[in-house]
């Protein structure tokens, strides 16, 4: 029976779908309510050794031990105590090696067999592979000593601070570019409740902590204490890699526990972190050690007494009323409370908002460095046994810039949106543009520290240089400490004991600068704390042995079979308000496709031929370039800093710079690791970008025979244009080819294309477009009645005919808010501020320059999915759907050859509040939950089959091929689907609704593996 589109209708958003915003309450009587219990914890056994899995060619890691298991029939999320939202890893007797794909997915592999049986020869420098079961089988700690065997690290992150959501970035770039056959990684994962579990690997690619939280009774295996976690890892792994920030993860609480196992682990002491972790102890430190320091104030939790800090700012010279300050917690990592504010009365205020919060009970006030430029630097221990040798690498120099809101607080410090989030208020220059002097005198301070405080393997230490030297620090007893310099002072005021292992990180970005890849700077920081421990030396020298046998059978492979790499172009950027989503989906294809040994693989830059303009984002009649990267240049947060930095890195002054602090560094490192029978030697070689025109770029492209994979968002990249012109010149390339790219560019377009497959239970949304000209000058009161009447709704959903991100989506519930939008366009603005419309959401992106067009449709009503919190008397998170309106919104996958495409499982993602994914949620770690599929308490197993047939129907009537996203609605009853749009190249972030969904297929295919098969779909297309 066919179902009716509701009356109301539109849509919310657009990169990820949402079935509804997040509440908590307390009451879980609702129509339908589905347990999430906690009813008793029955841990691993903690003696058992880790159970080896094997998955095809996706990148695998040993599961834990499977244990007495702790879920009952009565006890399950939502309908997911079946492998529906993450995969259920094989148990060791099913775990093979080879194992049936997919049978869309397995199309992509059979016309490039050579180059992915490349790939799945696994080698030492390899960033993921397979891991076999006869390489641990049976395996204890006494087997350590044998020729050859993989080393075992258990991965453990989380924690209860605020950054666990950084935690999980970096424990997921630390998967990728760490695992391989020589290396088999376990992960662990702690709540913010304190409580251990063992996770699968694949349920690291979840995105958010409340994702984890959510499913982890369900999908994990729980530690009833933090003693019996340490002792499960004492038996089941060799070293432990904590990349836990913040909080019991720099604090030296996760190593006192692992010390008291006798756990060997990556990093400094417990005793040693807990002194250099509170920022004010540090600082007294650093002044008793002949330093020069920030002048601070120390304010704890009941004891701010106001008249001593209205003291203290006369003390240094500061005006008590309006004086300007740093506030933030003494023990917090990720610029998380760090705020500024003007006089003692706000700093008191500031410093009582942190402890309300409850993010520490400590507060430290400093002066604001005014004039000052941030700096950061990474240091690697190079030292042999426990004889502490640092060496700092390239420090980067933090460069903020003023926005065009003017807003003080905002602009003069690295807060944590900065630091994580892509802004134009900040450009990162390694090395930093300072004087020779000045970075001798920094890499030598943060040396110094590094052995005064104790630190092991790794750390990175921040501070200022103040060209001009502040009024507070010019007294007589300062003349002779460490810092002044015939340039300005040095002062250094933070030590990160666990530093951000994001892809972009600046571990990653310095490393990258004198030769070190993501993978190779964290071996090599694996290896070197192995060498630390004497218990681990047998397992070492093992690993190590191990690891140079597979790379002489690799090179003996590649010897006998006469093969050469396949070149492959990952391009990204342009000029759309998509551009920086496009940084983070290329950035992550680049990492991923690294990994294989057959492929040579170039990251590539799109950008207007006369550059960024902060003041003018109109790049419609321009020509564009092609930049070809060299590594470092691609860890960038945004395409105008990557576009900034390749002109830098070929102006002549600042390449014989930076060749000569290079070449300094990688001597220091070179002649300390040359004593190491483990160092795999620098694997990144200095290279200069290189600039084209599109055509010669594709020209160059052709020349070299190689595959493009097309990471760019919107514009050119999506309107069927670079597909032209690649197509044209015989190049093969990733996704949908010219004709359907363009039609889906085009919402209206895309609706006709598919609006005679309603019989199938396929139907389209009504659309009124309008040119954005016209909206501006007409009566926007008539236009407004005109709209209910056309649409028959209440309420609009507008958004850009051809932009996506959720850029410029809003909903509009009166005719004040389709006011507010229009004042929007017409003054350019770059958002809508929060709360500025009718009904409560998040900041709006708009796109700049407007759009020619808008589209008007009716906004579809679906019920908020809500998450009931605990109640007293039962431990069980609920997850409540009313099921009134029958709809919800999905967004789903799909992939093949054409006429053959292939639905993922759908996903619902459930939102913390308004009607659009806000931007952290869409690219940061830290709020949303990911239901993939929609459990069967909402939507049973029948439409959910049906909805995935009428997406492929769509999929094959659209002529789509290789893989694109669609955004619908959906009917939990019937499975019919209501089209919203169609996304020819959708987001490949780290954090990408597709990764969840290739992760459901059976078996999971990983990020490294799921972008491969793409780029084969690319071959075969091509054959």
């Amino acid at each position: 029976m066919e179902t009716q589109p509701p009356v109301q209708a539109g849509h919310r958003r657009k990169r990820q779908a949402g079935a509804g915003r997040v509440r908590y309450k307390d009451d879980t009587h609702t129509p339908t309510s589905l347990s999430h219990s906690h009813s008793g914890r029955l841990p691993p056994p903690p003696h058992t050794p880790a159970s080896p899995v094997s998955l095809t060619s996706a990148a695998c890691t040993p599961s834990p031990s499977p244990g007495p298991s702790r879920i009952g029939a009565d006890r399950m999320l939502l309908s997911l105590a079946q492998p529906r939202l993450l995969p259920r890893l094989p148990s060791p007797a099913t775990a093979t090696a080879t194992t049936a794909r997919p049978r869309a997915l397995a199309l992509a592999l059979a016309p490039r067999r050579a180059h992915s049986s490349a790939a799945e020869t696994a080698a030492p420098g390899r960033l993921r592979a397979v891991v076999s079961e006869r390489a641990v089988d049976g395996m204890a700690p006494a087997a350590a000593g044998q020729e050859g065997r993989p080393l075992r690290v258990g991965l453990v992150c989380g924690g209860p601070s605020a950054e666990r959501g950084i935690s999980l970035n970096s424990a997921r770039s630390v998967l990728d570019h760490i695992q391989g056959d020589d290396l088999l990684v376990s992960c662990y994962y702690i709540d913010c409740g304190m409580n251990a579990f063992a996770i699968s690997p694949a349920q690291l690619y979840s995105n958010t902590p409340s994702d984890f939280d959510f499913k982890l009774e369900s999908l994990a295996q729980e530690f009833s204490t933090l003693s019996e976690f340490a002792e499960h890892l004492a038996t089941n792994v060799d070293i432990v890699f904590p990349v836990i920030h913040g909080k019991f993860g720099e604090d030296g609480g996760i190593q006192e526990l692992l010390e008291k196992a006798n756990v060997p682990f990556v990093g400094t002491p417990s005793n040693e972190c807990l002194r250099a972790f509170d920022k004010h102890n540090a600082s007294l430190e650093l002044d008793a050690q002949g330093f020069l320091t920030v002048p601070n104030f120390l304010v704890e939790k009941d004891k701010l007494a106001r008249s001593e800090l209205e003291e203290w700012f006369g003390s240094i010279g500061l005006n008590k009323e309006n004086g300007k300050v740093i506030v933030k917690p003494t023990r917090a990592g990720s610029s998380i409370g760090v705020v500024v504010a003007y006089g003692a009365n706000e700093a008191a205020e500031e410093a009582e908002g942190i402890f309300s919060e409850e993010i520490d009970d400590k507060v430290i006030i400093e002066v604001f460095l005014e004039g000052g430029c941030e700096f950061t630097a990474i240091i690697l221990d190079v030292g042999t046994a426990n004889n502490s040798e640092p060496i700092v690498l390239l420090p980067t120099e933090v460069e903020l810039q003023s926005s065009i809101t003017n807003d003080i607080q905002e602009d003069t410090i690295f807060n944590y949106r900065r630091k994580y989030l892509p802004t134009q208020q900040v450009a990162y220059h390694t090395p930093p543009r300072f004087p020779a002097e000045v970075i001798d005198c920094i890499r030598q301070g943060v040396s110094l520290l590094f052995r005064h405080f104790g630190l092991r393997d790794f750390a990175r230490i921040d501070g200022w240089f103040l060209p001009t030297p502040a009024t507070s620090l010019t007294s007589s007893e300062n003349g002779g400490k460490f810092g002044n310099t015939e340039y300005g002072t040095v002062l250094f005021t933070d030590i990160n004991l666990i530093s951000g292992m994001e892809q972009t990180s600046f571990l990653f970005q310095q490393a990258s600068k004198v030769g070190f890849s993501h993978s190779r700077i964290l071996r090599t920081i694996v290896q070197h704390a192995c060498s630390r421990f004497p218990s681990l030396v047998p397992s070492n020298n093992a690993w190590t042995a191990l690891s140079r046998k597979m790379q002489s059978a690799k090179q003996a492979e590649i010897i006998q079979n006469d093969t050469c790499k396949q070149k492959a172009f990952v391009i990204f950027g342009g000029d759309t308000s998509e551009r920086q989503v496009s940084l983070m989906s290329g950035t992550n294809v680049w990492l991923n496709l690294q990994g294989f040994d057959d492929l040579d693989v170039t990251p590539c830059l799109l950008a207007p031929s006369n550059g960024y303009s902060p003041h003018n984002e109109d790049f419609s009649g321009s020509a564009r370039d092609v930049w070809t990267l060299p590594y470092s240049l691609v860890l960038r947060h945004t395409t105008e800093e990557v576009h900034a930095a390749c002109f830098e890195a070929i102006e002549p002054e600042r390449v014989e710079i930076t060749t000569r602090l290079r070449d300094q560094v990688m001597k220091e490192l070179e002649r300390a690791l040359s004593k190491q029978d483990w160092f795999a030697g620098f694997d990144i070689t200095d290279e200069q970008p290189i600039k084209y025109s599109l055509q010669q770029w594709i020209d160059y492209v052709k020349e070299a025979k190689a595959v493009v994979f097309i990471a760019v968002h919107g514009g050119i990249g999506e309107d069927g244009t670079i597909q032209s012109l690649l197509e044209s010149a015989g190049v093969p390339y990733t996704g949908p080819g010219p004709i359907a790219s363009r039609t889906c560019m085009d919402k209206v377009a895309t609706s006709l294309a598919v609006d005679h497959l309603a019989s199938y239970g396929i139907h389209t949304i009504p659309k009124d477009v309008r040119a954005t000209e016209d909206l501006l000058k007409s009566s926007l009161a008539d236009i407004w009645i005109d709209l209910k009447a056309k649409l028959q709704t209440e309420t609009v959903c507008v958004k850009p005919a051809r932009d996506g991100c959720s850029t410029g989506v809003a909903r509009l519930r009166c005719l004040e808010d389709l006011e507010v939008y229009a004042n929007a366009l017409s003054g350019k603005l770059p958002r809508l501020p929060a709360n500025c419309l009718s009904r409560a959401h998040g900041v709006i992106e708009m796109p700049v320059p407007p759009p020619e067009s808008l589209i008007f449709e009716p906004f579809i009503e679906t019920d908020e999915i809500i998450i009931s919190n605990k109640s007293r008397n039962d431990s069980t998170r609920h997850l409540v759907w009313k099921g009134e309106n029958e709809w919800l919104e999905v967004t789903v996958g799909v992939v093949g050859k054409r006429g053959e495409m292939h639905s993922l499982n759908p996903s619902i993602t459930v939102k913390e509040s308004g009607d659009i994914l806000s931007l952290e949620e869409k690219f940061q770690g830290g709020t949303g939950i990911n239901l993939t599929p929609p459990p069967a308490t909402i939507m049973s197993e029948d439409a959910l089959q049906k909805c995935k047939n009428c997406i492929e129907m769509m999929a094959n009537t659209l002529g789509l091929e290789g893989f694109s996203r669609i955004d619908a609605f959906v009917n939990v009853h019937s499975g019919e689907v209501l089209l919203i749009e169609v996304n020819t190249v959708p987001g490949m972030t780290p954090s990408t609704v597709l990764i969840h969904q290739a992760l459901t297929e059976e078996p999971p295919i990983y990020p490294h593996k799921f972008f491969r098969t793409l780029l084969d779909l690319a071959f075969a297309r091509a054959d």
